[in-house]
Parts: C-alpha cells; structure tokens; sequence
C-alpha cells in the first residue's frame, strides 16, 4: 500500500565558524541521515515559532536570529514497513538561524533525533546529508552542487 502525505516544515541553517550543527535522524524517510534541526509546523503555528520550538526541542537552545532563506520542496519515497511506502511530498521553509551559546542537546529526543552535533561542513559527504540540508549548503555557496 502507498501513503500519500504532505508535510510542511520549517529548518534552521546554524553555522558557526566553518561547522553546522545537524542532528541525526532516528525515524522516517531519512534515516541515520544528518538533517538541519527543525521539523513539522503544528495547527495555528506561525513557520517562525515551529523553527524555534523545534530548535529548542532538539537542540536545546534559544533561537537569537533568523532569516528566511527560501523555501524547498522535495519528494521522497520510503519503506514504513512490510506493507506500507510512504510517498512523502515535503516542504520546508529554511532560515538561516543563529543560537543562543550554550549545551547542545547530543542526546535523542524520543521522537526523530538521535542528537545534535556541529559537523565540520568540509569533511561532510553529500550521500550522509538529507536533501534540505545539501540544497542549503550549495546556496549559501558552502558545497558544491
């Protein structure tokens, strides 16, 4: 059976220096990929206060800034399970973020993370990397597309 499914979300771009903080996928589509932190924009939430609650929830710290940096839409498809592929047609709105210094949450979050981490961005390989997360790279000119 094929799930068709739409999700919309909103990612956070955080670079420092020469690294990006990226957290690891547990769950879905892009599994024991590294991904921006981020993720779904709930009922009556604005794509600003979903980056920065779900920057909070998987990284654990304060959004100080951000900016839209454009907005991607790709389409996956992936295995759920013996029976089910999920056709997932996702859309994210990518900011380019900064955070406030502190701890970052290296733990799982029970939900899609396995933790965040910054990750030196000329030592990362674009087969690890999830679409949204290449795509930001190659347009703020970081990798090569």
């Amino acid at each position: 059976m094929i799930i068709k499914k739409t999700h919309i979300g909103s990612y956070g771009v955080i670079i420092n220096n020469d690294k990006i903080l990226l957290v690891k996928k547990a769950y879905g589509g892009y599994k024991g990929l590294l991904d921006l932190p981020g993720g779904g924009i709930e009922h009556e939430e604005t794509p600003e206060d979903a980056l920065k609650r779900e920057i909070m929830e998987e990284v654990g710290v304060e959004v100080t800034y951000y900016k839209l940096l454009d907005i991607k839409s790709v389409n996956i498809k992936w295995q759920m399970d013996d029976k089910r592929v999920e056709d997932l047609q996702h859309i994210g709105v990518l900011y380019k973020t900064n955070i406030k210094e502190g701890k970052i949450k290296d733990t799982p979050d029970g939900l899609d993370s396995l933790g965040a981490s910054w990750y030196s961005i000329k030592d990362l390989k674009k087969e690890d990397l999830t679409p949204f997360t290449i795509y930001s790279l190659e347009i703020l000119g970081l990798i090569n597309k």
